[in-house]
């Protein structure tokens, strides 16, 4: 993509911008009595040890815990930006600033909307889902990789969702149609974040030596890891609530197929998917050197 075209990602997100209080409240509340998540990324179906019923529970919990996950991810996407919009850049591009400024406060809307979401949530499900955290520890963790490391996982994770909601959530007619409406949201206003995103990874690249740009990877396979550490976590804390929720104790046995089957579940649903994008990998070609390959060869393990 071209530096101009700033303007009209500017443009196309100040058209199409929607508020919170246009998708949640009112009428508009989540149905308990349909999945939230798609199976594909929930995969409760492997799980033979539990009834229709408590599959349903255990794709609610999932489901608090994605957007939990995307909440704490916005929690460090927002600094950045923020410091983004305000860095001086050799393209002199008098649309760069106000394209990333109208990008940090649709982060902070976000926010938002997740955070209503889960108090919706908490209402209708009746009991807690803890999560890992806290959101501002884990940012500030991220926050210490270099800006281009950084920029290269935003990017993943924001091709992610669109992807998600495209490919997964928009023509499954079972789920929930309010929490579909959420993804729906929010893929709507990244799928305009990735590709400002996509501008900038390029941006910084151009000024980094190759040594420099393999060294930006490098910290990005740290931060992955980082993260899988944190879904095991979130993994133990969902068999917890299950547990809470079903009011019993599973057997060693089914706890550890809970383990496996739910962990490589949040796995794919979180690392899989943004390093399988090709709307990202595209971008890490264009770096050059074996940035592409090497992210396509770690992706087989989140399968």
């Amino acid at each position: 993509m071209r530096p101009q075209d700033y303007q009209t990602l500017l443009e196309t997100s100040q058209r199409i911008n929607w508020r919170v209080d246009d998708i949640i409240g009112g009428d508009k509340k989540l149905d308990f009595s349909k999945p939230f998540l798609p199976e594909t990324f929930a995969r409760t179906a492997p799980l033979a040890f539990l009834a229709p019923h408590e599959k349903l529970a255990l794709n609610h919990i999932r489901a608090h815990g994605y957007l939990a996950m995307f909440e704490l991810v916005e929690t460090f996407i927002l600094p950045f930006i923020s410091a983004e919009a305000d860095v001086k850049h050799s393209e002199d591009d008098p649309f760069r600033q106000p394209a990333f400024a109208h990008f940090a406060v649709e982060e902070a809307k976000h926010i938002a909307l997740f955070q209503r979401f889960k108090q919706e949530f908490a209402e209708g499900f009746g009991m807690p889902c803890p999560v890992i955290g806290p959101a501002d520890v884990i940012g500030r963790k991220i926050l210490e990789h270099s800006a281009l490391s950084v920029a290269i996982l935003v990017l993943g994770i924001e091709w992610m969702s669109q992807g998600h909601y495209v490919e997964s959530v928009r023509d499954d007619g079972d789920l929930d149609p309010q929490f579909k409406s959420l993804l729906k949201h929010h893929w709507i206003e990244e799928a305009q974040h990735a590709r400002l995103d996509a501008l900038l990874v390029q941006s910084m690249a151009r000024n980094c030596s190759a040594e420099e740009i393999s060294r930006a990877m490098d910290e990005y396979f740290e931060m992955g890891a980082f993260f899988d550490a944190g879904l095991r976590n979130q993994t133990r804390l969902d068999l917890g609530t299950l547990e809470a929720c079903l009011g019993r104790k599973f057997t060693a046995a089914e706890a550890g197929e809970f383990e496996t089957v739910q962990l490589q579940a949040w796995r794919w649903t979180i690392l899989g998917t943004a390093m399988r994008n090709k709307n990202f990998l595209a971008t890490l070609e264009s770096l050059g050197g074996d940035a592409r390959a090497r992210v396509e060869q770690a992706s087989a393990s989140f399968c």
